[in-house]
């Protein structure tokens, strides 16, 4: 057989860090087709260099239907002189996962099938401070049935099963809102949640501070989660006007407005300062409104510059400052809902 592959792909991978293919042939020409989930994305005819053909930057070219869909099956099916009906052929498959963090996958000791099998889909990897009255979710690839064991502040423990409310066969997310755990007469002090070998740690706030704002943003592994902040909430808004003299009188003839919002996420924890990046670096984020206690998903906003800085000082507090304004281009929004507030979303209710 004249076709022979020496850079192969198969298991699983993320889509950044795809390998490249390699493959050498006697003959003149190999026609090389690649689909995601049976949807052609490349078709081609190739010419060898010194006998030798090589699929680079796959990445570039899979990510966005993996984006999609979260997960994808990859194949590739190679043929050599296809003009002429002579030469081998052969197939590669591999499944790929949407990702936009590279975690040294390639590396034997981690790959990203292990990764997946230990881990949920963030990249938070320690502890997570939440609060009674806020959602919170996790995703993970693969339909293993999740539990969640809840500590309390007398020594006791609960399991429970989270409900599962997004997935298919391929990925599952499952509600692990703190009020899900919550028992007559104990108060709740953390609980963890598992999946598998995967698990994922999360400890109670007892003074439950108010937040603003509440964000919620596609991670890098395109799955949502939520910001809390408890830091300062400022809104400053600025005018852009062009004037001129119409019969005599100046007139504002364009205002543009723009409101900017300047959060603080208050003090964090290792784990989530090196987590909260995540949201910087995200390309799309939500502010999330309650009323009387339901969640609403609001206006999609576009974070402007953001400070997060990290140091190994013994005191040192992490908290990280940034600001936004609303994606779109009127400015001027209104929210009926929440009459007579400061901001658009949740504040501390004593400043009303």
């Amino acid at each position: 057989m004249a076709l022979n592959i020496t850079k192969s792909i198969s298991g699983k991978y993320f889509s950044c860090t795809i390998p490249d293919v390699e493959f050498t042939i006697s003959g003149t020409s190999a026609g090389v087709t690649m689909t995601c989930d049976g949807q052609q994305l490349y078709n081609e005819t190739l010419f060898p260099v010194g006998g030798k053909i090589q699929l680079r930057d796959l990445s570039n070219l899979v990510t966005p239907y993996a984006r999609q869909s979260l997960v994808v099956s990859l194949a590739i099916s190679i043929r050599e002189n296809v003009t002429t009906g002579t030469g081998g052929s052969s197939s590669l498959s591999a499944t790929i996962i949407y990702c936009k963090a590279d975690f040294n996958t390639n590396s034997e000791a981690v790959d990203a099938d292990t990764f997946c099998s230990n881990h949920f889909l963030s990249i938070l990897l320690g502890r997570k401070i939440t609060a009674e009255g806020r959602l919170e979710f996790l995703h993970y690839l693969g339909t293993d049935q999740a539990s969640v064991i809840a500590e309390y502040a007398d020594g006791t423990t609960a399991t429970f099963t989270p409900p599962a409310v997004q997935g298919n066969g391929r990925y599952t997310t499952i509600d692990v809102s703190p009020d899900r755990f919550k028992t007559a007469d104990k108060q709740l002090i953390g609980f963890t949640a598992r999946a598998g070998e995967r698990y994922q740690e999360f400890v109670m706030d007892l003074d439950a501070p108010d937040c603003a704002p509440i964000l919620i943003f596609e991670n890098s592994f395109g799955c949502e989660e939520l910001v809390y902040c408890t830091g300062t909430h400022k809104v400053s808004p600025s005018y852009k006007r062009n004037n001129t003299y119409i019969d005599g009188i100046l007139k504002n003839y364009d205002i543009e407005e723009t409101r900017t919002f300047k959060a603080d996420t208050g003090f964090l924890n290792v784990a989530m300062a090196n987590w909260l990046d995540d949201l910087f670096r995200s390309s799309y984020v939500r502010v999330v409104n309650f009323y009387n206690g339901s969640p609403n998903i609001g206006k999609e906003v576009a974070l402007s510059d953001s400070k997060s800085e990290v140091s190994n000082d013994d005191d040192d507090l992490p908290h990280f400052t940034f600001s936004y304004r609303y994606a779109q281009r009127n400015q001027n929004v209104v929210d009926i809902q929440r009459a007579g507030r400061i901001f658009d979303n949740t504040f501390d209710y004593t400043f009303n």
